[in-house]
């Protein structure tokens, strides 16, 4: 496939610092602060940074949400016709499964996507809105990397309230072999302060659904709450888990997640200098970022923005973590941010999903060329 340059329009802007930042229902001011950690300027020779060229591996893709890498290819979720489709490596696109129990409106549908390696063993895990709840599948996988075969789904964890909108929806599998999960709080609000609720929450739990033993609240899948809609979740190469998160009206989040910790919604919105809670490493306002795939190449993170119509790169190495977007309006939404086996960066935007200003070809699956770290 050709390579090209992106038309490199990056903004430096965005997240916001406030000493207090109270939850705000409706919000009509349009002055907001800069918080400088979020606006560096970008080297686009800089180690970690994407390089200036791009290849677009898919398109015509309809209201894609999810990416999982393989070896010349890849599996991809499709929100609105609850489909898993295959990405070969000449390009093909091939249904491999149309998940039944979906019943995809709103934001709701097929949503995130995880693949898993169990001794020898392939599952790949679907968060899955349905008729009644939001809901972790798995399939059997067989014939990977060139021709995937799902079996039959089983059921991992039903009864994650679900909504038209905040169902969170992605998943993740950690470094140290456990299945997390976000959730949204399904419009409801104080639910994501319910440590008894699934919603509003990131949960962690064994692939096959159970509690382990060293989670933060006994006997519970609750790994950290007061959650308004999470969607992205990435691992720093030290072992931190970051995670992206839609505020409402004001702030958009990055958070360093701790086990156990409450991080505030909906009693607060982005920074509150509130001891009871925990507040987010960097903000944005909403029309700058409304975060949702993250992920990490060692010690930088590549947040995808849907509003913001742009990738946010992050540096965590330093005391106080720097920001630079990337592409701003060159592809339009992008919801997801995948780091693949190569070292490179692949995109997912999310323009047919009837909130974006779908171009020709949309939407599209893209490798970003990232520049390499410098050795030691």
């Amino acid at each position: 496939m050709p390579s090209r340059a992106y038309s490199q329009r990056m903004l430096s802007s965005a997240a916001l610092l406030a000493a207090s930042a109270l939850l705000l229902t409706a919000c009509t001011s349009t002055e907001v602060p800069t918080d400088p950690r979020a606006s560096a300027s970008a080297d686009s020779g800089a180690p970690g940074m994407p390089s200036g060229e791009y290849d677009v591996l898919a398109t015509n893709l309809d209201a894609p949400w999810s990416v999982v890498p393989l070896d010349g290819g890849a599996l991809l979720s499709l929100r609105d016709a609850a489909q898993i489709v295959h990405l070969a490596a000449g390009g093909a696109l091939n249904v491999v499964a149309t998940v039944d129990q979906a019943a995809p409106g709103g934001e709701g549908g097929l949503l995130g996507l995880a693949l898993h390696d169990d001794d020898g063993d392939a599952w790949l895990y679907a968060y899955v809105t349905t008729a009644s709840d939001n809901r972790i599948l798995r399939y059997p996988v067989t014939g990977l990397p060139d021709d995937p075969q799902l079996g039959a789904s089983t059921v991992v964890l039903t009864g994650i309230p679900k909504a038209s909108i905040h169902n969170g929806g992605r998943l993740a599998f950690g470094p140290d072999g456990m299945l997390y999960a976000t959730t949204g709080d399904a419009t409801g609000g104080e639910i994501a302060q319910d440590i008894d609720s699934l919603a509003g929450k990131i949960l962690r739990m064994t692939p096959d659904g159970s509690v382990p033993d060293d989670n933060p609240i006994d006997g519970s899948l609750v790994y950290s709450l007061g959650h308004r809609n999470p969607q992205g979740l990435a691992w720093t190469d030290d072992g931190t888990l970051w995670a992206s998160e839609f505020g409402q009206n004001t702030w958009d989040e990055l958070n360093i997640i701790e086990p156990g910790a409450n991080y505030g919604w909906p009693t607060v919105e982005g920074i509150a200098d509130d001891d009871r809670f925990v507040d987010p490493v960097l903000q944005w306002s909403t029309a700058e970022a409304s975060p949702s795939g993250l992920a990490a190449i060692g010690d930088t993170l590549y947040m995808a923005g849907l509003g913001g119509e742009r990738l946010w790169v992050i540096e965590t190495e330093a005391d106080a973590p720097t920001a630079s977007a990337f592409f701003v309006g060159e592809f339009g939404r992008v919801r997801d941010a995948v780091a693949t086996a190569s070292g490179s960066l692949w995109l997912l935007t999310n323009n047919t999903d009837g909130r974006g200003n779908p171009g020709a070809d949309d939407d599209k699956l893209i490798e970003v060329r990232i520049n390499a770290s410098r050795s030691g």
